[in-house]
Order: structure tokens, then C-alpha cells, then sequence
């Protein structure tokens, strides 16, 4: 392998042959660019009109509830009768199931009536709506959330050096053809990167190995999420730098990367032009997952052969027999975050790095960051009709996490045992593991490069939650002029 300048430490301090990184995980770096520099005047302002912004959309909204009051009543009665009977919706089969669809298609019209024939003031909502606008917008600016200010912040890193010998492996199949559609094997050529083609019956991870083993210095994968775990495994264990091409479906690990997914082609610009930065891994029973692994209902049905090509209707056929009255409690033990052993739950989702799971709040289903050294795990428990009643007017209030079945937390270590095989599905494929299923993350164990031009963040990253007292209080901070934490 060629010679290389001295370059990054992990987080944990080690050194390590190779490039310059991002200042994310060294101190001196981070305050030489000034990330906790103190808020200039334009920050301050913002931070001011934020919290004003705040304050009279909430006022505004609760003299709108107090004078909808009844109507407000009505519809709420609507969709709760609407979550009561799609729970019999799914959790029932035959007569039963088409008796509760019609009680919500009744309900559902009702609520629309009522609030179609409701005196709402309509000029006092987008009053409301531009405040909250504004808050959010002026947050973003004041807490330096903005995309130009993360953009500022990614142009000081220092460029990582030339990939002499890099490596692309890429599916054709990934993405409903991708990689052939971008022509990435012709881009590959003209960039001086080696493409490999995964073919019919190949060992993906030996491809990756024997790259590695042939002296390859960067490796990248133009796939699924998948494929990009296996690779990214490789790539962690020899310890040089790796690259995601967003070639797959739906490419949620590219997106909490801060990757442009519909910009195929220029993800390539990391192997010349690119900063890199430390990121996490985790495993379940020694295999790497780059998203989240779920077991319960969900790795159940995905089980099924004929959910591929018949999702809905699958589903549909199967969740009776999962949550009816007559199920078996699904055999999943496990310890919650209080130190009490549980015996079973109907989700369980293990991610590499904790997600933004509040419908309502922006990034839902991202990733704020992919470097805390620790697994986000939810489990929720739903045992009856009147449990998933409760459960689905809270997530639709966007407040799940207040369901007493709820559990979340974070750990760097997360076993489950059963009586029987586990069924899960890990970055979307689905899998039977054998007892006792482990989690272990591993920290700062990838060490990604990213193109330079592209640098975003994840939408978790990049979202503010002006309703949270944490949020607040830094709005304060900044407002004081005091530095951000």
C-alpha cells in the first residue's frame, strides 16, 4: 500500500495511517473553526425573534382551541373512534374486520364533515402557521442549523489526500438498475477507480476482501444498505477510508450520511475530493448493520415468501393471527431500560445510533448522528384493543413516547434470548438468528469519506424542535449571548 500522510486519530485517540479527517472528533480542530464561537448580532436577533415567534404562536393557538372548543371535541371523538376500530381493522379477520373498516370509513367521514361545517378562523390559522414558520426558521439560523452554515463548517475541513488505488463494487440489480442507468462502470474508468461487478452467485464480502488484499486504499459499494454493510465491514477491518454510493433503493444509510441521494455520480467526487470522519458500526451476532435491525410483528410478516411481491395483502392476512385475541405473546425476552426483565413486546428495533422516531417532528426516521458510540432501542408493548387506542391518539398527537408500552433508550450492548429461532430483519433483509441475539456497537469503528461538494446533513441533524424545553433554553443561551453548547 502506498505511503500515506499521517492523518486521522479515532475518537478514542488511536492513530491510524491515513487521511485527514473532519474536526468533528478532535477538540483542537473543532475550536479552530469555531463551532462554539460566541453568536454574532444576526444569531442573536434571530434567536430573539424565535422565542417571540414561539410565544405568539402558542398564545394564538390556545385562544383558537378555547373558541373551537365543541368542534375541536367532535373531531377528536372522530379519529379516536378511528383508531379503536382499525385496531379490530387488523387485528381481526372476516366479518369482524369488515364491520370495523365501515365503523372507520363512517368516523372518518364524520370528522372530515365536522370540521369542514366548523366556523374555524381561517385568516387566525395562517396567522398561526406563519408564526410557527418563522420560529423555526429563525431557530435554525440563531443554533447555526442552516445549510449554509454546515457548509461553512465542512469547508474548513482539511481535503483528505488522492485515493491512489481506489475501488468500487457495485450491484447492477441494486436500485432497479442504478449503476447502469448512471453508467457508474464508464464514470468508474474515466475517474481512475477500479469497478468490480457483483455478478450472479458472487461472495460480496469476498470481492470486498480480495480488493483489499490487492492493495486497494479507498473502497466504496454502489448498492443497497445491505451491501453497504458488508463492505463497510471490510473496509472498518483493514482501516482504510470508505465511500457510499447512494446506487440502492432507498439509501437511508446515505441520507443520515448528509449524501445528496439523487446525485449518483457525484458521490464518486469523495475518492479525489473528499473529508472524512469517524463513524459507528453496529453488529448483531457478529454480522454489521449500517441502519437498524427489527424484530416482533414486522420480521414476522417479512418472513413470509409472499410479501415481496405482495406487501399489503400479506400483511393484511397475517397480523390477525399476530395480534388477536387468540395470539401467542411473541417470544421475545429481554432487560428494559430500568433493569426489568420482560418476556415479550410487538416491536423491537435496535438502530446503529438512535433515530428521530416523533412523527410530528421534523427528520423523522433519520439520524441526528452517526457517532455516539451507542444503539438507539425502542420496544413497545400492545396488548389489547384499548392499549392500541391510547398508543396510536398519542403517536397521532406526536407524543408515542408517553404510551406506558413505550421503551427507549440507548445502550452499546443489547442481547434478547428465546425459546426458538429469532426472526429479523436487519437492514431489510430477513433473517433467522439463533439465541441469544446480541447488539454491540461499535464505536468509531468506520472510517467514512464523503465528497466534498456534497456535505449536508442528515434531516434529523438539520431540524429544530422549537417545543422542546432544550431547544428553548439554548434559544436563550444564544439570545444572551452566551455560546451554543
Amino acid at each position: 500500500m502506498a505511503d500515506q500522510a499521517a492523518g486521522p486519530e479515532r475518537p478514542d485517540g488511536t492513530d491510524l495511517p491515513g487521511h485527514t479527517v473532519l474536526p468533528e472528533h478532535a477538540g483542537a480542530q473543532r475550536a479552530g473553526a469555531g463551532v462554539a464561537a460566541r453568536p454574532t448580532v444576526g444569531e442573536r436577533a434571530s434567536a430573539v425573534g424565535a422565542l417571540i415567534s414561539l410565544v405568539a404562536a402558542v398564545a394564538f393557538s390556545l385562544i383558537g382551541i378555547a373558541v373551537h372548543l365543541l368542534a375541536i371535541l367532535i373531531v377528536a371523538a372522530g379519529l379516536l373512534i378511528c383508531v379503536t376500530s382499525g385496531w379490530y381493522v387488523v387485528s381481526r379477520g372476516g366479518l369482524r374486520r369488515m364491520i370495523a373498516l365501515s365503523v372507520v370509513v363512517l368516523a372518518l367521514a364524520g370528522t372530515i364533515a365536522g370540521l369542514f361545517f366548523a366556523d374555524f378562523n381561517w385568516p387566525l390559522l395562517l396567522l398561526i402557521a406563519v408564526l410557527a414558520v418563522l420560529s423555526v426558521v429563525a431557530a435554525r439560523h440563531a443554533l447555526r442549523r442552516t445549510e449554509r452554515a454546515m457548509r461553512a463548517r465542512a469547508v474548513r475541513a482539511k481535503r483528505a489526500h488522492h485515493a491512489e488505488r481506489p475501488v468500487l463494487i457495485m450491484n447492477p440489480r441494486s436500485g432497479g438498475g442504478k449503476a447502469e442507468r448512471f453508467k457508474l462502470a464508464d464514470e468508474c474508468h474515466r475517474r481512475g477507480i477500479r469497478p468490480v461487478l457483483l455478478g450472479p452467485g458472487d461472495d460480496l464480502r469476498q470481492l470486498a476482501q480480495d480488493a483489499v488484499d490487492q492493495g486497494a486504499d479507498a473502497i466504496g459499494m454502489a448498492g443497497g444498505d445491505g451491501s453497504q454493510a458488508l463492505v463497510a465491514s471490510v473496509a472498518a477491518q483493514a482501516g482504510i477510508p470508505y465511500v457510499c454510493i447512494p446506487a440502492g433503493t432507498r439509501n437511508h444509510f446515505a441520507l443520515d450520511l448528509g449524501l445528496n441521494r439523487d446525485d449518483v455520480v457525484g458521490a464518486l467526487d469523495a475518492f479525489a475530493d473528499g473529508v472524512e470522519q469517524w463513524i459507528d458500526l453496529a453488529t448483531v451476532n457478529g454480522r454489521t448493520f449500517v441502519n437498524n435491525a427489527s424484530l416482533g410483528l414486522y420480521a414476522k410478516v417479512v418472513q413470509s415468501p409472499e410479501y415481496r411481491d405482495a406487501k399489503l395483502r400479506t400483511a393484511a392476512a397475517m397480523l390477525p393471527d399476530l395480534l388477536g385475541p387468540a395470539a401467542d405473546p411473541l417470544d421475545l425476552c429481554f432487560t428494559g431500560p430500568d433493569g426489568a426483565e420482560h418476556h415479550t413486546a410487538q416491536l423491537i428495533l435496535i438502530s446503529n445510533n438512535p433515530y428521530q422516531l416523533v412523527p410530528m417532528e421534523g427528520g423523522a426516521g433519520t439520524r441526528e448522528r452517526l457517532d455516539t458510540g451507542l444503539l438507539g432501542i425502542v420496544a413497545i408493548k400492545i396488548s389489547d384493543a384499548a392499549g392500541a387506542d391510547r398508543f396510536f391518539a398519542l403517536q397521532a398527537l406526536g407524543q408515542a413516547s408517553r404510551y406506558a408500552g413505550w421503551m427507549e433508550w440507548t445502550a452499546p450492548r443489547f442481547e434478547i434470548t428465546s425459546a426458538a429461532q429469532v426472526e429479523i430483519g436487519v437492514d431489510g433483509e430477513a433473517l433467522r438468528m439463533t439465541p441469544p441475539v446480541v447488539f454491540e456497537i461499535q464505536p468509531g469503528a468506520l472510517r467514512v469519506r464523503l465528497p466534498r461538494h456534497a456535505l449536508r446533513k442528515s434531516p434529523a441533524a438539520r431540524t429544530v424542535h422549537v417545543l422542546s424545553r432544550s431547544t428553548v433554553t439554548e434559544l436563550a443561551r444564544v439570545a444572551s449571548g452566551s455560546k451554543p453548547h
